[in-house]
């Protein structure tokens, strides 16, 4: 079933006001915490999901994929557990396994019941109440995990009918977890089967987010036949941006049997204005829907035509996602790292334009026959306006794809130069872009060459 998005003016007022009146928290130290409709972790850093969701509750074996996922950009997993209801049981020594391996692969973790799927239209779902008592077992494995871990009450907690009381199910769930002791970021998906074409939860997401006491709920959209234009995606996610409520896009495809999503709309839209995404789904998936997987047969280095739209197209995985802060790890630097000092004899006197470039290249990941490369421009002395760096390979590789850059090939010349956001660097900044190739026998490092205007 599928309605059009019209304006509201009223509504967006009024979640706005609703919002105001009971103000944001400041960052919360033991984990993940909301304010301004933004995400911070637990170093009161910004993080914005790029990930995928993983069925793991029917392929509990795939321990692998996130690693796998991990390797190819991701920085969250959202992981499909089971209460126990419809599937096998999710235990709790099985959870904790998650979330070590989530915390290994330096994963945010998002936890969510499938068991809640379509209720009130599907038969055997359970209601978001039994999804809480399944969260509270769990309690003793939660805790702790705050700056790791994201609750996500329950999926698509309703279908297209008997969905009227979302809101109170929801408040009633999240002031259950936090007297329970849960103190984690709690997701709240929306109802008709996930895609609120009702805007039920567009229009009560204000009162939800106020029932918490910790003022540290996200709302998740998925995103199928029902946002197939741009003006859908923009319109229904700016007003939750308007009024200054959590929003990421929970799920989405490239296709569905219920119409074709605008993917890439969704993945811009996103990408400008700071709003997390996860993909679904790596792989496993059937009953029709095969197509949405992103890996074969979980096969990282066989992704699908969507797998390579997520990971590594436009405003995909590879171009946008940073790792969370509280796995430690640092931002690029600004200025030359110390590991190339700056030269001990003095300039010329005739120095090359804008003070000239350098360029590193990396294989930061490898399989047979493949590879993943990623190139560093550095600015010299003088900033630059533009850089074009160039390489020759020893072995025959050829480059397949590529990412932040404009590429060409001759044979086994490579010539890439910068985009046009990329290309302007202040003295010692750095540009970074990335690609696949594949290689046979050898896969040695070539010598770069950089040449900057």
């Amino acid at each position: 079933m599928k309605t059009r998005l019209s304006a509201a003016g009223a509504t967006v007022l009024a979640l706005l006001v609703t919002v105001l009146a009971f103000g944001q928290p400041a960052h919360a130290a033991a984990g993940f915490s909301v304010a301004d409709g933004k995400l911070y972790d637990a170093n009161g850093a910004e993080f914005i999901m790029r990930g995928v969701n993983h069925a793991h509750t029917w392929y509990p074996q795939q321990t692998s994929s996130f690693a796998d996922v991990k390797a190819l950009g991701a920085n969250t997993v959202r992981v499909v557990l089971s209460s126990g209801d419809r599937w096998t049981r999710n235990t709790g020594a099985d959870v904790a396994n998650v979330i070590s391996l989530c915390k290994a692969n330096r994963l945010i973790c998002v936890l969510e019941v499938h068991d809640t799927t379509g209720y009130g239209e599907q038969s055997g779902a359970i209601t978001l109440a039994r999804a809480v008592d399944y969260w509270l077992s769990l309690a003793d494995v939660l805790s702790g995990q705050e700056r790791y871990v994201i609750v996500n009450i329950g999926n698509e907690p309703y279908g297209n009918q008997n969905y009227a009381s979302w809101a109170t199910d929801n408040a009633d769930a999240i002031k259950r977890l936090r007297a329970g002791g849960l103190t984690h970021t709690i997701m709240v998906d929306a109802p008709n089967w996930g895609q609120d074409w009702s805007f039920t939860m567009r229009d009560n997401a204000a009162s939800v987010f106020a029932a918490d006491p910790a003022r540290n709920t996200v709302f998740s959209v998925h995103m199928y036949g029902v946002f197939d234009t741009a003006a859908e995606i923009s319109d229904y996610l700016g007003r939750f941006r308007t009024a200054g409520l959590p929003i990421v896009v929970g799920e989405f495809g490239f296709n569905h049997s219920d119409g074709n999503p605008d993917e890439d709309a969704i993945l811009a839209y996103s990408q400008a204005n700071g709003i997390g995404w996860l993909g679904w789904s790596w792989s496993g998936n059937g009953g029709g829907v095969e197509y949405l997987d992103l890996a074969t047969n979980f096969n990282p280095a066989s992704l699908t035509d969507w797998g390579q739209r997520l990971f590594n197209g436009v405003n995909g995985i590879r171009q946008t996602a940073r790792e969370a802060s509280v796995f430690g790890g640092t931002p690029p630097p600004t200025t030359p790292p110390p590991t190339t000092p700056p030269p001990t004899t003095p300039p010329p006197t005739t120095p090359p334009p804008n003070g000239g470039c350098t360029a590193t290249y990396t294989v930061t990941n490898q399989w047979q026959g493949g590879f993943q490369g990623e190139v560093r421009v550095t600015a010299g002395a003088r900033a630059i306006t533009g850089w074009t760096a160039g390489w020759t390979f020893a072995n025959g590789q050829r480059v397949t794809q590529s990412w932040n850059v404009a590429l060409t090939s001759s044979g086994i010349t490579v010539t890439a130069r910068n985009t046009d956001y990329n290309g302007r660097l202040a003295a010692g900044a750095s540009a970074s872009f990335g690609f696949l190739g594949s290689w046979t026998g050898a896969n040695s490092l070539p010598v770069l060459s950089c040449t900057a205007s």
